[in-house]
């Protein structure tokens, strides 16, 4: 698609969605790498470059919605999320009311929901077109089901005829001021438990076109779902890629070790144009090396005065967003340090923890080892630190 600047796009993600089970919200659950959220704010940025795209979040859920979109630019037309209300439909208004408040108001809104990762720029340009030319529009899929009415006893009270029922999906699709005011007569008159915003249309007494939805546009609602896309994503991943890495730097005077983003009290420090975190640079190096991305001299040359001192930590987390750029995950990151001192075993948790943090990936994906060279060479004899890592990622073929 090309740029859109009079288009936005409502990201319905306050929901609860405790039908998928466990402690956090199903669009804040990690899938293949990241969250749901994570996957659908992406899949919108790039189907509607030029968009401004407004998350509608749980007051309680800013610090997942913060780590969700860590990854993201500014620049990439991700606006600040606003917090929702009871309802879904009340916290669809609530966004529409945030857009109204803006200096340069949308034509064209697209509301959709955080739990459909599977959106495609074919969708998103159908339902721009339609909205322009409908003025309400949302995708549907024709039912392969036959579909039974039922009386209060459990009987079959009437047998519907499937050729002129779908199933809606979202993103629904309006011009912004037929829809902004359907949710405030909605909302004014107390009608406030319709489930989707073309209910809302046509409480209002719009005609609402629907255009062909698509299969794959899954939405996520219980576990199995989660099962389901997450082999999905993993399935349009299927370029696995390994780098390796490799890193070494000498002790020098100090009194702490940064190691893995991690600062370590040591009698001695490493000397480095940066922080000298020998562990985070051989990751990153790893990480840059499955790309076929150069490496971290020729990203963040020790030549440039600016990353004189920086923490390690900057290269790493670029690193990692590279990856996601091209559409993929990191799957595993391995990593081994060698030396005699400090001991690392204290340490090693703390120091996942931390590579997990900046990297954006689940612990799990995470392994750190160390070792001595049992008092040989340059190590063995106390004058420095050695790592090595392994990096495997997952990208679109």
């Amino acid at each position: 698609m090309d740029k859109v600047p009079d288009l936005a796009i409502v990201v319905a993600a306050a929901g609860r969605g405790s039908r998928a089970g466990g402690t956090i919200p199903k669009q804040y659950k990690n899938l293949a790498g990241r969250p749901l959220l994570a996957h659908t704010l992406g899949a919108l940025m790039r189907a509607a470059p030029g968009a401004t795209i407004l998350p509608v979040i749980h007051s309680d859920d800013l610090d997942l919605y913060q780590s969700s979109a860590a990854s993201f630019e500014a620049s990439a037309g991700l606006a600040q999320p606003v917090f929702g209300g009871t309802t879904r439909q009340a916290s669809v208004r609530l966004g529409l009311e945030a857009l109204a408040g803006q200096l340069s108001k949308p034509n064209i809104v697209l509301i959709h929901d955080a739990a459909r990762l599977f959106i495609s720029d074919t969708l998103v340009n159908q339902a721009v077109a339609a909205a322009r030319t409908n003025g309400a529009a949302v995708p549907g899929v024709r039912l392969a089901e036959t579909i039974k009415e039922i009386d209060a006893d459990g009987n079959v009270a009437a047998t519907l005829p499937r050729t002129r029922l779908r199933a809606v999906q979202t993103p629904q699709a309006f011009r912004f001021d037929l829809i902004l005011n359907a949710h405030r007569s909605a909302a004014a008159k107390g009608i406030l438990e319709l489930t989707d915003d073309a209910a809302v249309a046509e409480w209002a007494g719009h005609r609402v076109h629907v255009f062909a939805g698509e299969d794959s546009n899954m939405k996520v609602t219980t576990s199995k779902d989660l099962a389901i896309a997450e082999a999905r994503l993993l399935g349009d991943l299927a370029d696995i890629r390994t780098g390796q890495g490799y890193d070494v730097h000498a002790f020098g005077p100090g009194a702490h070790v940064w190691l893995g983003g991690l600062k370590i009290a040591h009698d001695h420090g490493l000397i480095g144009h940066s922080d000298a975190d020998v562990l985070t640079h051989a990751i990153t190096d790893a990480l840059l090396g499955a790309l076929a991305d150069g490496d971290i001299g020729s990203h963040f040359p020790p030549s440039d005065p600016k990353w004189r001192g920086a923490a390690s930590s900057i290269f790493l987390a670029a690193a990692a967003a590279k990856v996601r750029s091209r559409g993929g995950v990191i799957a595993h990151i391995d990593a081994t340090l060698v030396c005699e001192r400090p001991k690392m075993r204290p340490h090693r948790d703390a120091i996942r923890a931390s590579i997990a943090r900046i990297a954006e990936i689940p612990l799990d994906r995470v392994a750190i080892k160390a070792t001595t060279s049992e008092g040989l060479g340059f190590t063995g004899r106390e004058e420095g630190i050695a790592s090595l890592a392994v990096a495997t990622i997952r990208l679109p073929l």
